[in-house]
């Protein structure tokens, strides 16, 4: 059975947008099924990681096609220059207006047709069986779905994340036209698809308004998060935050009560690390500035996913941050799953009553506290802190095993043949 695999995020991107369907293509053949992937010749990834190219197995095809961005236009950069920020134009009032506004679904809405072209000459020599398209960005379900009114094909269409609910959807400023367009280019993809596949169960009830069928199907960790190697913990209380992090997460009550818990004991504030692995805010910065963590705080940038495992291995507590948005219930970061293997306590600040929650309960693996809960956040802290003089801080995650890629690549293989 062969099933073409059409995305835009594929080595060597960095960043968490490439893992899922990198991970998935990886162990597929082990359930009698090809992948072939269609991604973009010449992408400008906001980050590359060139050491995930040696995960993509020797012996799969992948075909590639130039793409034309029109935000190179607006982002003069050296070559190899790393973007950062969390949506190429978000940081900017004027051209996150212009996103927004202009280029519907996204930017790479221009690659749609000359897609459609290539994969159709490709189509007619060669058999398969199945199309799955995956977003953000939202133009690769366009594709697809041309793709499959041309061929009379079986189409997944996987939604990493909302399309007209995407949390910095509203950066963009959008116009009632843009948005009325954006939302009959989801209905029509939702309503077309064979299955529309997520990552939450609070997104699949979301979808299945409209589908006819949705599957979930989380992210998930994989066997480089699971070694043996042994990794001294952080000598200071460290907690640290590992990837992206956008404004619509700055976690402000996290530094208020940081900063009453350093001025109520001074030890705390001696012993206290505040460690942000990755792209972060500019104005998250000043907030840490604001409640004099500045000298408690290391800004280490953007690293590899092999330097990003290590750092989850050795902070004494994971943060993990969901955006502080509507329907916030159905975000499932991709780093809680790598954060269940490091065997630390995860502090989380989001929804109470979440996927996210029930995951933490059920893997007994951390806390969820509330985006203004300050009394249960400062309870929690405070619980962190005491274990760590005692040299107590530890977790022992449970049944984890279930989010293994290998494992839910079983599920997605059974889906694929179901359809």
């Amino acid at each position: 059975m062969k099933v073409l695999i059409i995305t835009y995020y594929w080595p060597p991107a960095g960043g968490s947008g490439v893992q899922r369907w990198l991970k998935f293509v990886k162990y597929l053949q082990n359930y009698d099924i090809e992948p072939i992937v269609y991604t973009v010749d010449n992408a400008s990834y906001p980050k590359e990681d060139v050491s995930l190219i040696n995960e993509v197995p020797k012996n799969i095809k992948v075909l590639k096609q130039p793409i034309w961005e029109p935000t190179d236009l607006f982002f003069w950069k050296k070559k190899k220059e790393q973007k950062s920020d969390v949506s190429n134009s978000v940081n900017n009032a004027f051209l996150s207006f212009v996103r927004g506004n202009f280029f519907i679904p996204d930017p790479k809405v221009f690659w749609v047709n000359s897609s459609v072209k290539y994969l159709q000459a490709y189509l007619k020599s060669n058999k398969i069986d199945v199309i799955i398209s995956t977003g953000p960005p939202h133009s690769m379900h366009l594709i697809a779905k041309k793709l499959c009114q041309k061929n009379n094909l079986k189409w997944i269409a996987d939604f990493r994340d909302p399309w007209t609910d995407l949390y910095y959807n509203k950066e963009f400023k959008q116009l009632s036209f843009a948005k009325n367009k954006n939302i009959k280019l989801e209905t029509t993809v939702l309503k077309n698809a064979d299955c529309v596949l997520t990552v939450s169960n609070s997104l699949k009830k979301e979808f299945a308004k409209q589908a006819k069928r949705v599957e979930a199907i989380t992210n998930g960790f994989d066997d480089e998060v699971l070694t043996n190697n042994r990794i001294n913990l952080d000598s200071k209380f460290s907690i640290s935050y590992i990837g992206l992090l956008p404004i619509q997460s700055n976690p402000k009550l996290l530094f208020t009560v940081l900063n009453e818990l350093s001025i109520e004991n001074p030890d705390f504030k001696k012993d206290l690390k505040i460690n942000f692995i990755g792209d972060i805010s500019d104005v998250i910065k000043v907030d840490i500035e604001t409640n004099n963590l500045l000298e408690n705080t290391e800004f280490i940038g953007y690293v590899s996913h092999q330097k990003a495992i290590e750092h989850q291995k050795k902070a004494q507590v994971l943060l993990l941050l969901i955006p502080n948005v509507e329907k916030s219930e159905g975000i499932l970061t991709g780093k809680l799953f790598e954060y269940l293997t490091a065997k630390r306590p995860i502090l989380a600040i989001g929804p109470e009553n979440g996927d996210l929650s029930e995951i933490l309960k059920s893997t007994n693996a951390g806390v969820v506290v509330g985006f203004n809960n300050k009394e249960k956040l400062t309870v929690e802290i405070r619980k962190l802190y005491q274990q760590y003089k005692k040299g107590s801080l530890k977790v022992n995650s449970l049944n984890i095993e279930q989010f293994h890629r290998k494992e839910l690549t079983r599920n997605l293989s059974e889906i694929i043949k179901s359809i």
